[in-house]
């Protein structure tokens, strides 16, 4: 194997090892603002074409994310979806010690593609997730259907016509390690080319 010059082990490590945290084992206490700010500042450090920041964020506390939980149970019942799966989500966001909701807002651009700057708010959301587990707090992304409901997502959010959410990070105390999971079998999906 051959080694660059200023490989990081460490972070590799953390890297081939990490595991996100099921937001339904968060607990409190979840970061304060002064905690928060530098793992935000984490994620945005993230590939970004054109330097459009063609995302935003939205940090939920906790009368916020009850009040969401309120008006996932409200438009969920509007749009007759399934009671076991509408309380699921109704769950998440009632007990969830903080979420941040990443936004994809592309901006207008005759160079980048709209899809570039979807994938980078997509980047942000696992970004901020590594982000959150490297500084030793547990963190989940979800979205979910409340999240693709053009009318939730304006209501409950106050988004506009052109974003998207992106995906709802939960933030919290770990509550349980949860168990490994299957990987990928990297082999099987890799193609190498020669010529």
């Amino acid at each position: 194997m051959i080694a660059p010059l200023r490989a990081n082990a460490d972070v590799l490590d953390f890297l081939m090892t990490r595991r996100s945290r099921p937001a339904k084992t968060l607990t409190a206490p979840a970061p304060d603002r002064e905690t928060l700010l530098p793992l935000l500042t984490a994620a945005a450090r993230t590939p970004d074409h054109g330097k459009l920041e063609p995302w935003r964020f939205i940090v939920l506390k906790r009368a916020a994310l009850d009040r969401i939980a309120r008006d996932v149970e409200m438009r969920g019942r509007q749009l007759e979806v399934d009671p076991d799966k509408l309380a699921k989500t109704v769950a998440e966001y009632r007990n969830s010690p903080l979420a941040v909701v990443v936004v994809s807002a592309p901006k207008p651009s005759e160079k980048i593609p709209q899809i570039e700057q979807v994938y980078s708010a997509g980047a942000v959301c696992l970004a901020l997730v590594n982000a959150c587990l490297a500084a030793g707090w547990g963190a989940n992304w979800l979205s979910g259907w409340a999240s693709h409901d053009e009318t939730f997502r304006k209501t409950g959010f106050g988004l506009s016509d052109s974003e998207r959410i992106a995906g709802v990070i939960h933030i919290g105390t770990e509550g349980a390690v949860p168990p490994e999971r299957p990987r990928p079998d990297v082999a099987a999906l890799t193609s190498w080319v020669d010529v």
